[in-house]
């Protein structure tokens, strides 16, 4: 058995669960009402539509979309014991991780694609007056399937490292909790403790070293990397974003860059971990 198999099967397995759907066709439902919206103005923006895609249907249920579809891709099968038959077949357990995360990768990605597909027609049914950008549409497309790309990895690695279903979805809320709730929108996130800090003992950190630390987590890199990418005038905007001759680690194509660790260093761990078990 190849990794090829593994995606094959997996794939038709989990491409019938209902709950994997599910956030998916919130986010499209969002997509159309945020196109719908502007209907009711005087003049169609497309970069607020845009805008509001990101912040609140990227932001909260493109990671919902992509922990829900992985995060039993591996836990699941090793408290059923399944995971044994899988490992049974000419299939190393590094196979089982690859291939896992690229059958829930294709779900997650197919259905957030048939998202985009349908706010293309719905912006040119409902707003047929609106500019529609769609080179800039594009990039927006691709850096968010990139973003979930992310969770994907993430919540594959979590599965992998975990040996029960218990364990997996305590771990995949715990980091959603953690790495998005927290880091980039509750007061008590780090870029809020730095603020504190400064206040209360002078501590000096410059606005792009902040910039950089709410964009360690994979929420904050996607937000950003959408803003400097596609929108830099909206991001210069921003409060305490204002940089004179910004470094790189700032920049919109750095903001992929985070993406794409978030890809292969918790897969990485989870397959590590997942080598290292013992599998009752």
């Amino acid at each position: 058995m190849s990794i090829a198999n593994v995606v094959r099967k997996d794939f038709k397995d989990v491409r019938r669960a209902k709950l994997v759907w599910a956030p998916a066709a919130l986010y499209t439902l969002f997509m159309l009402l945020f196109f719908w919206g502007q209907t009711q103005g005087p003049e169609p923006d497309f970069y607020q539509v845009l805008w509001g895609l990101v912040g609140i249907g990227g932001a909260l249920l493109v990671p919902l979309t992509a922990l829900v579809a992985a995060y039993l891709s591996i836990a699941g099968e090793r408290e059923s014991g399944s995971i044994k038959w899988l490992l049974g077949l000419p299939n190393s357990r590094t196979d089982v991780v690859l291939g896992k995360l690229l059958s829930r990768s294709a779900v997650v990605a197919a259905g957030l694609l048939l998202s985009f597909a349908v706010g293309v027609a719905a912006a040119a049914v409902l707003v047929p007056d609106m500019t529609f950008e769609y080179d800039e549409y594009a990039l927006f497309a691709a850096v968010t399937v990139l973003y979930a790309l992310a969770y994907v990895s993430v919540a594959v690695a979590i599965s992998a490292a975990s040996s029960s279903r218990s364990r997996a979805m305590g771990s995949a809320i715990g980091f959603f909790f953690v790495f998005n709730l927290v880091w980039n929108f509750l007061p008590v996130g780090p870029v809020q403790m730095i603020g504190f800090l400064s206040d209360e003992f002078g501590l000096e950190v410059s606005d792009s070293v902040t910039e950089l630390i709410f964009s360690i987590s994979p929420t904050g890199a996607y937000l950003n990397g959408i803003l400097k990418l596609i929108m830099p005038d909206r991001f210069n905007a921003q409060a305490g974003a204002v940089v004179t001759d910004p470094p790189f680690y700032i920049e919109g194509w750095f903001m992929v860059i985070i993406l794409a660790a978030w890809v292969v260093v918790p897969l990485a761990l989870g397959a590590w971990q997942f080598n290292r078990a013992e599998l009752s």
